[in-house]
């Protein structure tokens, strides 16, 4: 099954239905997140997942455990591939929401890759995209945002939970602290053309640990693209190689003037990175893939 999965933020759901009639099921998943979800509701889910897509819930629960584990049973009654919660919700938490799946019959997937449909993947946030040292400080954390997912990576480890969303730049950090079947959802995922900062800057390398497991510096010489809210970013070669299982794209694809060949050009880069990772060893760790 493919890697990619597709962001459908839209307002409109009519806009939605008509643009998921224009991608192919079997080049990407979808994501449905909170404006989308709150606008349609589970009705759009119906009809994505009758239209042939695996189906991401992205809602980021957060709240009191039983009010989470709740939410989450309901997110699997509804058949959606995968759910998340925010990591940061601690420890009860992130436990009430892995038991209620648990509860729901078939509610853990059974291939550890994704691939063949049993029940739902629930997975932790750990640092959203959009925030950097300045951010978290402002919220009580005088941290790097690095040093913050390796915590909450660790913590939804320990928790039992399938995997983790975070930055591509902190791929190599949760890939040091867990095992080949925990997962790894990444946003943040520019094409070379797109591959900028929210200032309109070129991204190049900071000595993150991203980059050094690339081997690499990412080249300064990609054209700049629209500001937006991502801060931490990297393209899909690069965040396969630090050891991506899934990335999240959306406006190289929703703002494409042809959506399905944007589709098919990423779905070429993913596969090519997935190649030169399996045979370069670019990611030091056995794959469940």
């Amino acid at each position: 099954m493919t890697r990619l999965i597709t962001a459908l933020d839209f307002a409109d759901p009519a806009e939605i239905r008509a643009f998921a009639a224009r991608l192919d099921p079997a080049l990407t998943r979808v994501k449905v997140g909170n404006e989308a979800f709150t606008t349609a509701g589970p009705a759009l889910v119906d009809d994505l997942q009758a239209s042939g897509f695996d189906v991401f819930l992205d809602l980021k629960y957060h709240d009191i455990p039983n009010t989470v584990a709740n939410a989450v049973a309901r997110a699997a009654s509804l058949g959606v591939w995968m759910t998340n919660v925010h990591a940061g919700g601690g420890r009860r938490m992130l436990e009430a929401a892995r038991d209620a799946v648990e509860r729901v019959p078939n509610g853990r997937m059974a291939a550890d890759d994704g691939g063949d449909r049993g029940g739902m993947f629930l997975i932790g946030v750990t640092v959203l995209t959009s925030l950097e040292r300045t951010d978290l400080g402002e919220v009580g954390l005088d941290v790097e945002p690095a040093e913050q997912v390796a915590r909450l990576a660790t913590l939804v480890r320990d928790t039992g939970l399938d995997g983790v969303v975070c930055s591509p730049r902190e791929l190599p950090i949760v890939r040091a602290l867990a095992p080949a079947s925990f997962l790894t959802v990444t946003p943040g995922i520019r094409p070379r053309a797109d591959a900028s900062n929210a200032t309109g800057e070129e991204v190049k390398s900071s000595g993150t640990q991203a980059d050094v497991a690339l081997g690499e510096e990412t080249p300064a010489s990609a054209p700049s693209a629209p500001a937006d809210d991502q801060r931490r970013t990297l393209t899909p070669r690069e965040a396969i190689l630090a050891g991506a299982d899934h990335l999240v794209v959306g406006r190289p694809v929703t703002r494409a003037a042809d959506p399905l060949a944007a589709l098919h050009a990423l779905v070429d880069e993913i596969d090519a990175a997935v190649f030169e990772r399996r045979h370069t060893n670019a990611v030091p760790r056995d794959e469940a893939e």
